[in-house]
């Protein structure tokens, strides 16, 4: 029967070996900062200096990296698609991974869609595709970050800083299908509501004066 030290290295191990599985960098940061710390601890524990000195420094040097992604300001901008070619690029190297939370409908490049590149930094970190269902009610069909972005800052841009992209367009609603449970969750912390319905629903308001 392993004895609580041993527990403890095991399960500083799992944590570790489960932050390599992290897509996104800020949360390989944190989970491998909690599984280096208990390596640490485990690592003085049992007189294991090298392991214990090794795993403190991995610890600082995460804290580190996490202290750059929380201080940095990062620059968004929306950038509305006029050329197919790099949108097709896009939507083909990442269609497994939208079709993972959404459907995606055929022949979305066609002119009557609006396409809209989310840049993060320059870089095309999220891509959204949507179509006026009247004249003051617009129907997302894609909205997709690709993993690395994943942290909501994302989707704040679109949805709290840029309402007025929206309503200088004179839409004052925003709709969109449901998707699965972890693209629910995300809707609604962006503020969407919508419960065993066929779209979820986000007002927007009015225009700013």
């Amino acid at each position: 029967m392993p004895s609580l030290l041993e527990w403890l290295g095991y399960v500083a191990s799992l944590i570790v070996l489960i932050s390599l599985l992290m897509s996104s960098v800020k949360r390989l940061r944190w989970i491998n900062l909690g599984g280096s710390l208990l390596f640490a601890v485990y690592g003085y524990l049992i007189g294991a200096l090298p392991v214990g000195i090794m795993n403190t420094g991995i610890v600082l040097i995460n804290i580190y990296y996490l202290y750059q992604m929380y201080a940095k300001k990062d620059y968004f901008k929306l950038l509305p698609i006029k050329d197919n070619i790099y949108y097709n690029h896009f939507m083909n190297s990442h269609i497994t991974d939208m079709r993972s939370f959404m459907d995606i409908e055929n022949h979305l490049e066609e002119e009557k869609y609006e396409k809209i590149f989310i840049l993060r930094n320059t870089v095309p970190a999220g891509v959204v595709v949507g179509i006026a269902k009247d004249s003051q009610t617009f129907e997302i069909l894609i909205d997709y970050v690709t993993p690395a972005y994943r942290d909501f800052k994302i989707g704040n841009f679109l949805y709290e800083d840029q309402k007025d992209y929206f309503l200088s367009q004179g839409y004052h609603t925003l709709i969109t299908k449901p998707g699965n449970l972890k693209h629910q969750k995300y809707l609604k912390k962006m503020g969407f509501s919508g419960k065993d319905s066929e779209y979820f629903v986000k007002d927007i308001g009015k225009v700013n004066s």
